[in-house]
């Protein structure tokens, strides 16, 4: 498959801060301001449903190419082929919500989908770095996963709600029963329910097995919380006014 295509390239092993990190990082921070510099062009101009559209397409398009690149190096497995990781499933719901404009998926993406999606870009569960295939696909779909709620916000004026936290937590509480699920039958470890990821996380610092589980509970509330906090601060102001 080549070089840059291929699974066995042991010397493009990813190193967490290493100057490839930290190339991704500043490119998503450019990436992310240019929406947010370009937000009026976008709500006046129909180059707004056209970034729309092909932002809901490239996400698509993202899972395709993963799905295509394990299955064409032979690396395919129900284990972990399957798109079950929370990313991966705010990454193609993020695609039915640009294109159809859904809030009820919105209020839920907003916080599951960029809270997931900055916890895997600061800390990467990568095996490959800069210049391969997977890198690419990497961060490109992360950063996808958090435009595309930016997009629904700058563009589109949608705004969660605290009630949104609520359900986002009680979404995200049902899903795991039945990630929990298949994690059993497949010996699989969808979502790191079934133990904590071999490359270094957050969940590290979060206690062993399975009580790391009932601490990410509060973590994500403490990060779903920190999103909310411009949108509650916004209408605070709003009734003083």
């Amino acid at each position: 498959m080549g070089r840059y295509f291929g699974a066995d390239d042991t010397d493009l092993m990813f190193v967490m801060l290493s100057n490839a990190h930290i190339a991704a990082l500043v490119a998503a921070v450019v990436l992310l301001s240019l929406l947010v510099l370009g937000r009026r062009r976008l709500r006046r101009t129909a180059s707004g449903e056209r970034v729309r559209h092909g932002l809901a397409a490239g996400l698509v398009l993202s899972e395709v190419v993963l799905q295509i690149w394990h299955v064409a190096n032979g690396e395919w497995a129900v284990d972990y082929g399957l798109p079950l990781q929370l990313c991966s499933v705010t990454l193609l719901l993020s695609a039915v919500m640009l294109w159809t404009r859904s809030y009820r998926l919105f209020e839920c993406l907003y916080f599951a989908g960029i809270g997931g999606a900055l916890q895997a870009l600061l800390t990467p569960n990568l095996a490959y770095t800069f210049p391969h295939l997977i890198y690419f696909h990497f961060f490109l779909a992360h950063i996808g996963i958090i435009a595309a709620s930016l997009y629904m916000v700058l563009v589109c004026g949608f705004r969660p709600t605290l009630g949104s936290i609520g359900r986002t937590m009680l979404y995200l509480n049902v899903y795991a029963v039945v990630v929990i699920i298949v994690n059993r039958l497949t010996g699989s470890n969808y979502m790191f329910l079934a133990r904590k990821p071999s490359t270094a996380s957050l969940i590290d610092y979060l206690g062993p097995w399975p009580w790391y589980i009932g601490t990410m509970e509060l973590v994500a509330l403490v990060i779903f919380a920190l999103l909310y906090v411009p949108f509650a601060r916004k209408r605070s102001e709003t009734m003083k006014g």
